[in-house]
């Protein structure tokens, strides 16, 4: 495959040279993925798509993820090759969880479905959270003849070795949820996410409005190593620096699991018992913080408020029962824009290095209405 250009915000650009036991195939027959501007033309209804829902309407919109507009100081990456069609090459995908969270689950199953929809033949591997097995795995399916791969990475760093290798082989990279700390154009394409440091504004807002202001905060931190912890955090963070009525006083890590949600917030309300309103940084802490809350006689939703991060089924639910104040959505379902930004970077289009999701909010005003759309 031939090379990559990168276009910066100032017009220039340079020119760059440059599966595991797990694995399974999926292949269908259908129509081939639609055009970036297309799908995004059809998706963006008013003008307000181009700004992160505010309002409770805004949420359940439906399960698609929709683009919001690039941002003008953004590089673009441009294909210089021949245009490939995704129906005639194999696609590699490489998880980095195991699927045993609803989040990993959907993020799968939407590669897989999408795969299988649009007749793509999918190597897809798992890397069961041990970054030494991702690099392994994006190796393994680059021996196997890959010309294409999207990566959910473990970390923002550490996949240098793959992705050196991906490059050498002028097989693209389109990476999804996790954003890596390397160089868009040359070490892969595109990241496509959400805005993570403004989920952690949105959740401080959802604070300030369960509390009425005043709070004593303890935060559930995610896994260390990757931006989603550290943008949930300082979005956070930075979003009540200076107010005197916000005092956080426990910052520690769940690792993203519902056992270390529970494990660190039984051991943070008996360390601070005044401790009433707890931020965590992904739903399943926060359910994890549920059950050590009415273990240790707290009601959660009364005494004590909880605002969280992603979007699944049960903390949505916890919302409707009047548990967790306010879940603000990090959808998982890459399928449909991975392969359409992957067909259209193949396409010879400009594929801005950074697609940034639309994320919704369940509330208590329409966690009810809008259950159907967590995942």
């Amino acid at each position: 495959m031939a090379v990559a250009a990168c276009t910066n915000p100032g017009g220039e650009t340079a020119d760059d040279s440059d599966a595991a036991d797990e694995s399974q195939d999926v292949a269908a027959d259908t129509e081939e993925p639609q055009d970036l501007d297309e799908a995004a033309s059809e998706t963006e209804a008013t003008d307000e798509a181009t700004a992160a829902p505010t309002d409770e309407e805004d949420a359940g919109d439906g399960t698609q993820q929709v683009l919001r507009a690039a941002s003008d100081d953004v590089e673009t990456c441009t294909y210089d090759g021949e245009p490939i069609d995704l129906t005639e090459v194999t696609v590699g995908f490489s998880q980095s969880e195991a699927e045993n969270n609803p989040f990993r689950i959907a993020e799968t199953a939407s590669i897989q479905d999408e795969a299988s929809e649009l007749g793509i033949d999918l190597i897809a591997t798992n890397a069961n959270t041990d970054l030494a097995t991702q690099v392994a795995d994006i190796q393994d399916m680059l021996a196997q003849g890959v010309e294409v791969l999207i990566v959910a990475p473990l970390n923002s760093q550490g996949l240098e070795p793959a992705l050196d290798q991906a490059a050498e082989q002028g097989v693209p990279v389109i990476t999804i949820d996790r954003q890596l700390e390397s160089e868009p154009c040359e070490d892969y394409v595109t990241f496509i996410g959400s805005d993570f440091l403004e989920q952690g504004e949105r959740a401080a807002e959802q604070m300030l409005e369960a509390t009425g202001g005043e709070a004593t905060v303890a935060i559930l931190l995610g896994a260390p190593g990757n931006l989603v912890t550290t943008n949930r955090t300082d979005g956070f963070v930075n979003a009540v620096e200076g107010d005197e009525a916000v005092e956080i006083v426990a910052q520690q890590t769940g690792e993203f699991t519902r056992e270390g949600g529970q494990q660190v917030t039984a051991q943070l309300i008996q360390a601070n018992p005044d401790i009433d309103f707890i931020y965590a940084e992904n739903d399943e802490m926060a359910l994890g913080a549920l059950q050590a809350l009415r273990d240790a006689g707290r009601t959660p939703g009364e005494d004590i408020q909880i605002v969280s991060i992603d979007g699944t089924q049960e903390a949505v639910q916890a919302v409707v029962d009047g548990a967790i104040y306010a879940v603000v959505e990090s959808n998982p379902r890459f399928g449909p824009l991975a392969f359409q930004v992957a067909q259209d970077y193949l396409n010879g289009e400009e594929i801005p290095s950074e697609l940034l999701i639309e994320d919704a909010i369940y509330t208590r005003d329409n966690a009810e209405a809008d259950l159907g759309n967590a995942y």
